[in-house]
């Protein structure tokens, strides 16, 4: 028989694990369902573990976009977590919030909303720091005592320490924090880890959860649909991993964190979108949302890559054996290179204009790289891969239904690169990053660069280099955005309910209103915790104490 729970969360991804563990800690009976696998595995835990994920794994989904006609009609993947954790027990493990501006505009973007919520920086920030366990800062901006860990690099390549170098003879800044009082810089990255082993959201959130008899997880859940009746919704339609069929039924708000790309099309599915779109399918419309799965936001990448002339990065430490020694040295003491994920090193630069914000991100991985829908004739091998991100693109795509069918993935076109603009950047980021390549000490241990020509680097040569190898920076976002009473596109108000229906919100990226600058497991998970926190003050009545009671721990995701 079926159960009832007090709140259902659909996705267990970084969102949807701090929302259930948030509800649950409130004493809220909540059914957890997510679709993908268990987190607990030891390639998950390796921080290295990320190119073998990335490149095939069944803790991964991979949504193939598209044929883009702006890029000649390439075809490229947008590869996902298929795991309780999602991106966080997956990705390279980066902390990055964005920097303050970034809610700010997204303050200004929600002005007029009629609940009176604000996403400025100053509202935000004790989300972050509730949760944050950092072993280095403790100060105005980060916490130390919440239980994601946060974590200096525990191990360091030389090529990763040479690029640094020679970017800060370009005259940019060492940082020591890019969550700091300014995001420009070149430095080390912190990672969402300790000693070695990867704090997942799954591990940070769900795993002290586990034993509470408030919450109940079912993993290898598919939902189907959200149920609603009347304008409400009230259960959920799911199949479980033995292919049964299940209705689970909830007495307060329902919560979707299945991420930019599943979850408007699991509102489709339920007759909340572009009613068109929906008829087209044969799907009755329930309530006609347009905005459902247009306005997809992600960071654009695309590489440069480099030989070393000599044996240099992490190719030596995968073979022969120095990878016993490795593997021996980080299963006894949480210690060496595999507690590394790779990319340790990072920038954000305006090439344009160094006084003003970043528009560019950069990751320096140790050896030579792609992922395996641009591999091409480019193999593993000594050397540096640079990839160039556009922090705040103004490229849009969208996400749409394939069919009717919930088995079906969604269509999903991110156009990256179309706007022009994003173009301009992403040039300006490449060259600049070519010349660190030829900058001491970078310089002197590189043999040939290889990706882009260096034969052909006009403007239209590397336009053609970003559109042939452009992928995703895994940051999809914005398909269900929130925005202030009036706007037709908006599907969340600022409290993140879905408009037209009571008793159903969203809970991850798809709700943000732009991209924030970095990497967005972070503020994925402030999202889950803040919308958790919504749901509990609107009982209590108390939302406009939010920010205090944050503040003094007393909700602390």
């Amino acid at each position: 028989m079926d159960e009832t729970f007090d709140h259902i969360v659909i996705g267990g991804g970084a969102a949807g694990c701090v929302a259930a563990a948030r509800l649950v800690e409130a004493g809220r009976r909540v059914l957890l369902l997510e679709a993908g696998h268990s987190h607990r595995h030891p390639l998950l835990d390796m921080p290295p573990g990320i190119f073998k994920m990335i490149n095939g794994s069944k803790f991964m989904r991979y949504h193939r976009t598209t044929p883009q006609e702006h890029l000649g009609g390439r075809v490229h993947e947008i590869s996902q977590g298929n795991v309780l954790g999602g991106g966080t027990s997956v990705n390279a493990q980066v902390y990055m919030r964005g920097r303050p501006s970034d809610y700010e505009e997204w303050d200004e973007l929600l002005r007029g909303n009629n609940a009176g919520v604000r996403w400025d920086w100053q509202h935000v920030l004790p989300y972050f720091k509730g949760m944050e366990g950092n072993n280095r800062l403790r100060n105005d901006r980060h916490g130390s005592e919440g239980p994601l860990l946060v974590s200096d690099p525990g191990h360091i390549d030389d090529v990763s320490r040479w690029f640094v170098q020679a970017v800060q003879s370009l005259g940019v800044p060492y940082t020591h924090d890019f969550n700091g009082p300014t995001q420009t810089g070149v430095g080390f990255y912190q990672f969402m880890n300790r000693r070695g082993k990867r704090s997942s959201a799954a591990y940070a959130f769900i795993e002290p959860l586990l034993a509470n008899p408030k919450l109940t997880l079912k993993l290898n859940a598919s939902v189907h649909r959200i149920l609603i009746e009347g304008e409400r919704a009230t259960a959920v339609v799911y199949i479980d991993a033995s292919g049964r069929t299940h209705t689970a039924r909830a007495n307060a708000d329902i919560i979707v964190s299945s991420g930019a790309l599943v979850t408007p099309k699991l509102l489709m599915l339920s007759g909340i979108g572009p009613a068109d779109h929906l008829a087209s399918h044969g799907i009755a419309c329930l309530v006609d949302l347009p905005g459902v799965g247009q306005n997809l936001i992600d960071h654009p990448e695309v590489p440069l890559i480099a030989t070393a002339n000599g044996p240099y990065g992490y190719f030596k430490e995968a073979v022969g054996w120095r990878m016993l020694r490795n593997g021996l040295q980080f299963k006894l003491f949480g210690t060496g290179p595999i507690t590394s994920a790779g990319v340790e090193a990072g920038a954000f630069v305006n090439p344009s204009d160094p006084e003003a914000a970043p528009t560019i991100q950069a990751f320096c991985v140790p050896f030579v790289y792609l992922d395996r829908d641009v591999l091409g004739a480019v193999k593993s091998d000594f050397g540096i891969t640079v990839t160039t991100v556009v922090v705040k693109p103004k490229s849009r795509g969208y996400v749409a239904l394939r069919s009717a069918d919930p088995d079906d993935m969604p269509l999903v076109s991110p156009h990256l690169l179309q706007h022009p603009d994003d173009m301009r950047q992403m040039i300006a980021g490449q060259r600049f990053f070519l010349e660190a390549f030829k900058t001491a000490p970078l310089a002197g241990k590189l043999n040939r660069i290889i990706a882009p020509d260096p034969a052909e680097q006009s403007d239209g040569a590397l336009t053609q280099h970003c559109k042939r190898l452009v992928k995703t920076n895994y940051h999809p976002s914005g398909t269900c955005r929130m925005g202030p009473d009036g706007d037709r596109m908006a599907v969340l108000d600022a409290t993140m309910r879905v408009r037209g229906v009571d008793n159903l919100r969203v809970a991850d990226m798809s709700a943000c209103p732009n991209i924030n600058a970095g990497n967005t497991a972070a503020p994925a998970m402030m999202l889950g915790a803040r919308c958790a926190q919504f749901i509990i003050d609107e009982k209590t009545a108390s939302l406009p104490s939010e920010r205090l009671s944050m503040q003094h721990g007393e909700h602390a995701a």
